[in-house]
């Protein structure tokens, strides 16, 4: 037992002094003091941003290798370590709101590619035959690296939002066909407004689906822009340039995600105002997928007692103690993931505006929420498509609601003058056949003709009058 210590530890070193590492862990010194500095607070990195950073390493080691740089053993050991980036990626143990402008999760994945490396070539962890800043860090720095996989991460992750957010318009889209010949009542403000077909309301909801559509695919090219080979400001300082030249190259080949050298490194090192760019569409999504939500529950509100338009699938028992009753348990998902990504972009916006001179050393609370955000809306899109199309119409309680609107009467205004119409409904207390035999009274004429004026049937077209 004495040796117990021994066989669970390993004694690493730097200039800062020693700490005792795991012997099984594929990390090294500089991340178990992270892991003292910046207690977990439940956070994780996105995946698409851990694979993103070992790809960066897998180019760096090939380009360093191909320019003689990086001797060609030590290089394949490497390239192959970033290769099992899916196995070695529970080791990535940083929390994402630990400080240093992302540092310590560049030193954490460096020290897993070390290790891992070492292992390759014949090494124990801790040994570095492969050195994690020497040899995995060459020519690169945190605010080129970190930068630059977060970007690669959005895209990625753009294109998965986009199309849950085209999954999602094509079943509201279906719905509206399905719902088109169904008339109700509208409503402003809560409150009876002109009649409606109930596919007009879904086809509303599409058409706003589909400016998130155009507007997320547009912003892809302004987020491509990256700044590896920037190294720590942008000046390329470190690295030859050879390298800084071909980098971004050779990762588009290795990752096979469009990406771009920024025109100017210095700016694209120091401004994460794409960021916010980004997330600020983002949020006009979340806008949108929190309206239609919130209708749907409007809608389906009742259902006895209160609109009842729209019927709910019955998905989960919606009281431990009430019996029979359903809940619109989905749209409060999204609506509370929306909550989320509203919170987010003011944390993004905030954090993009707080980076001083060379380096915003907020990046990490950046991209991390930005990738989470987007994840939250890509999981609230799939789940609202597949609630969408278990929808139903309550035909009998919409054409009941549609006939005790008094905003039927609306076309009357242009025949007897509004304050007229909206005197004979105040005295009838918005019962509309009363206000009708008022007005009829009133204006000398049957219920009968006044009826044919109205014809509410037609009302959801263009230029009723």
């Amino acid at each position: 037992m004495e040796n117990s210590n021994t066989l669970e530890f390993r004694t690493e070193s730097d200039y800062l002094g020693t700490e005792q590492i795991p012997v099984d862990a594929y990390y090294g010194i500089a991340t178990a003091r992270a892991l003292k500095l910046f207690p977990k607070t439940g956070e994780q990195f996105d995946e698409k941003f851990i694979w993103a950073y070992f790809m960066i390493k897998k180019s760096a080691a090939l380009l360093n290798a191909e320019i003689g740089r990086l001797d060609k053993n030590i290089a394949a050991a490497i390239t192959t370590a970033c290769d099992e980036w899916e196995r070695l990626k529970e080791w990535v143990v940083v929390d994402p709101l630990s400080g240093g402008a992302g540092t310590s999760v560049n030193l954490n994945i460096n020290e897993v590619i070390a290790n891992q490396a070492t292992e390759i070539l014949g090494g124990k962890k801790g040994e570095y035959l492969v050195d994690p800043y020497n040899h995995v860090n060459m020519h690169q720095s945190t605010n080129d690296t970190f930068v630059t996989a977060g970007k690669m991460a959005v895209i990625l992750r753009l294109r998965e939002l986009v199309d849950s957010v085209i999954k999602l318009q094509e079943v509201i889209q279906e719905k509206e066909k399905e719902f088109y010949s169904i008339r109700t009542a509208g409503r402003t403000q809560l409150m009876d407004a002109l009649p409606i077909m109930m596919g007009q309301q879904f086809g509303a909801w599409a058409d706003a689906l589909a400016r998130d559509r155009w507007r997320l695919n547009k912003v892809e090219e302004r987020i491509r822009s990256v700044n590896l080979g920037g190294t720590a400001i942008g000046t390329g300082v470190g690295a030859p340039k050879e390298y800084t030249l071909r980098i971004v190259e050779v990762l588009r080949q290795v990752a096979n995600v469009k990406i771009a050298k920024a025109e100017n490194l210095i700016d694209a090192t120091q401004n994460l105002d794409t960021f916010a760019e980004v997330h600020g569409l983002l949020k006009s999504l979340a806008v949108n997928l929190y309206k239609i939500s919130n209708d749907i529950r409007l809608l389906g509100s009742g259902p006895k007692t209160a609109i009842g338009e729209l019927i709910l699938p019955a998905v989960q028992v919606g009281s431990t103690i009430m019996p029979g009753k359903v809940n619109p348990v989905v749209p409060e998902y999204v609506l509370q993931n929306m909550l989320v990504v509203f919170g987010h972009d003011e944390i993004v916006s905030h954090a993009c505006a707080q980076g001083n001179l060379q380096l915003n050393q907020f990046a990490p609370i950046v991209v991390h929420f930005t990738l989470k955000s987007m994840r939250l809306l890509t999981s609230s899109c799939h789940a609202l498509a597949k609630y969408v199309k278990l929808l139903d119409v309550d035909k009998e309680r919409c054409q009941q609601n549609l006939e005790r609107s008094s905003s039927n009467l609306t076309p009357l205004i242009n025949y007897f003058g509004h304050e007229v119409v909206s005197e004979a409904i105040r005295q009838a207390n918005y019962d509309v056949e009363k206000a009708l035999q008022l007005l009829a009274e009133k204006e000398n004429t049957t219920v009968s003709e006044l009826l044919k004026k109205l014809n509410i049937q037609k009302m959801t077209g263009l230029g009723y009058y």
